[in-house]
């Protein structure tokens, strides 16, 4: 099993199979729009900018579980990520990434890349997973890593 056995659906609520992305190095992000750390968008949008030619794709997916800070529709995240932060890279609809109805992705990823002392729980917004080309998750990263900190795990992967 790996990433690209799994399903999400998008902003536009269509189903997208995740094995369009075999191949690519990825980082999965799970992200708010109201909270202290909304602001890496831009270092995620920057990153994306400079690795996208270069299989490599960031997913975004909205959560609303830590002190209710993506209240808005599908619609409104999606517009408020591109008005103020220019996020052209994918984004999922929002979903639960804690608890018996976190999506299945997010589980897994818990699973094969536990955080600090072994915990499994997403403890904020913007936990980051970096994902093999093979779909191994390959490291979490927590939530005040900020994504330049990430690059040089990104290179060795592309």
């Amino acid at each position: 099993m790996n990433v690209y056995d799994f399903k999400a659906t998008n902003m536009r609520g269509e189903e997208v199979s995740l094995d369009q992305y075999e191949g690519k190095t990825l980082l999965i992000v799970n992200t708010a729009s109201k909270c202290g750390l909304t602001p890496q968008f831009s270092g995620l949008q920057e990153l994306y900018d400079k690795f996208k030619d270069q299989n490599f794709e960031i997913l975004g997916f909205p959560s609303n579980q830590f002190a209710n800070q993506d209240p808005g529709s599908n619609e409104e995240i999606s517009e408020f990520c591109q008005l103020n932060y220019g996020v052209s890279f994918p984004m999922f609809e929002k979903i639960n990434v804690n608890g018996t109805d976190a999506h299945p992705l997010f589980k897994y990823l818990s699973e094969q890349a536990p955080g600090i002392l072994g915990s499994k729980a997403i403890k904020w917004n913007f936990t980051k997973f970096l994902i093999s080309p093979d779909g191994t998750p390959v490291k979490r990263y927590s939530p005040q890593t900020t994504p330049d900190k990430i690059e040089d795990d990104i290179r060795k992967q592309l």
